[in-house]
């Protein structure tokens, strides 16, 4: 395995094009071999497998998975986790908010991630004493909060409860995979900006105050435990995604988010290393700051692209958050009042600056630091999937541009290490 000091590490195939099976294996018979021959000639290389629901139901096919299989063998690859995320296209089509859906209140969400989580327990390898690694699966923060009356106790209770009933529908499939296969598998949710779940104190409240009270008492009585046999199973089975761009864009600190998820017993079930776009702005007062705090507004401006959602949380002079759906509302938004903006567009991880605006790839470090430090999880996964629609100024081709985010992490891990 390439099991790294700080865990397992690969990067999402959501770079890669190809909707269907044909396409997306394609893609990955392209860059894959290439990008192993650099970044790991002597260990088997990891991959963070990204299939959309009809990639997914044509993987699935005996003959499709043994041939998968079989490539990976042939390839000295593997599969520790996946991206189940989005269901439908997410290349060369208008994304935004419908990379929620079909969300969590739905059959095919349920279904789609079952299928997926079949797929992983035949493509989890064992490691080098014959134990089944451990295997996960990040998923939506159950909906996009926009669709619903957020305003409405009930309307809020009624969808939160809804859709745990169903996160719970694929927790006892995980138990019983479990059982048949022997692979611990975890469903990873992942916050995100106006998503149902934005924060990390959000996905706690949600795991104390729906997860656990509704799926003790399913979980015990479907088979056969005690409350406290119950809680550990769902603590097992669903983790956090600790997505760092989608942290970093809501302020949150990394050491806080692990203390607040220690607190709770709760678990993080894979590192999503990622980096969102940041800027201070000048403070106001004269003619030369305004047109300073227009030219970081323009530089945010050339990132407003159509193709996927970049939420925009600005920081107040009160130091109050507020956010902004897309850039277009931030950008329209814009007043003296705002101090700080941080956006929701996954840019490469390698860059740390772009002209006056700045990436927040420190929280990457900060992160590979504190899992250096005390290891919270044993999967990493490096998620940029944002190259094509890029400025072109930044554009690299796609095989170079992956080699350089690994292999600036791997050069992070190992000053991590340096530093423990």
């Amino acid at each position: 395995m390439n099991n790294l000091a700080l865990g397992h590490l690969g990067y999402c195939t959501n770079i890669h094009a190809g909707e269907t099976w044909a396409d997306h294996f394609a893609s990955l018979q392209k860059a894959i071999p290439e990008l192993k021959k650099r970044l790991s000639p002597d260990a088997p290389f990891g991959i963070g497998l990204r299939l959309s629901n009809i990639a997914s139901e044509e993987l699935e096919l005996p003959e499709n998975l043994i041939a998968f299989q079989h490539w990976l063998a042939n390839n000295e690859c593997y599969v520790f986790t996946m991206n189940g995320f989005p269901f439908g296209g997410f290349h060369n089509t208008v994304v935004k908010d419908q990379v929620h859906a079909p969300d969590w209140t739905t059959e095919a969400r349920v279904e789609y991630t079952k299928r997926l989580f079949r797929i992983l327990s035949v493509l989890l390898p064992v490691d080098e004493l014959g134990n089944a690694i451990q295997g996960g699966i990040s998923t939506s923060p159950l909906s996009y909060r926009y669709w619903f009356e957020w305003d409405q106790p009930a309307a809020r209770d009624y969808i939160f409860s809804q859709t745990t009933q169903n996160i719970l529908e694929v927790v006892a499939d995980l138990m019983r995979l479990r059982q048949q296969t022997d692979r611990l598998m975890h469903l990873d949710l992942e916050p995100e900006p106006d998503g149902l779940i934005e924060t990390t104190d959000e996905f706690i409240t949600w795991f104390t105050d729906y997860l656990l009270p509704m799926g003790i008492d399913q979980i015990s009585e479907q088979f056969g435990l005690t409350d406290e046999q119950a809680e550990t199973a769902i603590c097992e089975h669903v983790r956090l995604c600790f997505d760092v761009c989608h942290v970093a864009v809501g302020y949150e600190k990394p050491a806080e988010v692990l203390a607040k998820l220690k607190d709770y017993g709760l678990r993080v079930g894979k590192v999503q290393i990622s980096a969102a776009l940041k800027a201070e702005f000048p403070e106001p007062g004269s003619r030369s700051t305004a047109e300073g705090r227009e030219i970081v507004k323009q530089a945010f401006a050339q990132f407003n692209e159509p193709t996927y959602l970049h939420q925009v949380v600005a920081r107040t002079r009160s130091g109050e958050l507020l956010r902004f759906a897309d850039l277009p509302e931030a950008l329209a938004a814009f007043d003296d009042n705002h101090v700080e903006w941080r956006a929701h567009f996954h840019v490469p991880i390698f860059i740390s600056e772009y002209g006056v605006l700045k990436s927040t790839q420190d929280d990457i470090q900060t992160v590979l630091n504190l899992q250096a430090t005390n290891k919270f999880t044993n999967q990493m996964e490096v998620e940029t999937y944002t190259w094509d629609v890029l400025p072109a100024d930044l554009k690299l081709g796609l095989v170079d541009s992956i080699d350089r985010e690994m292999k600036w992490v791997y050069k992070s891990i190992g000053a991590a290490r340096a530093d423990e």
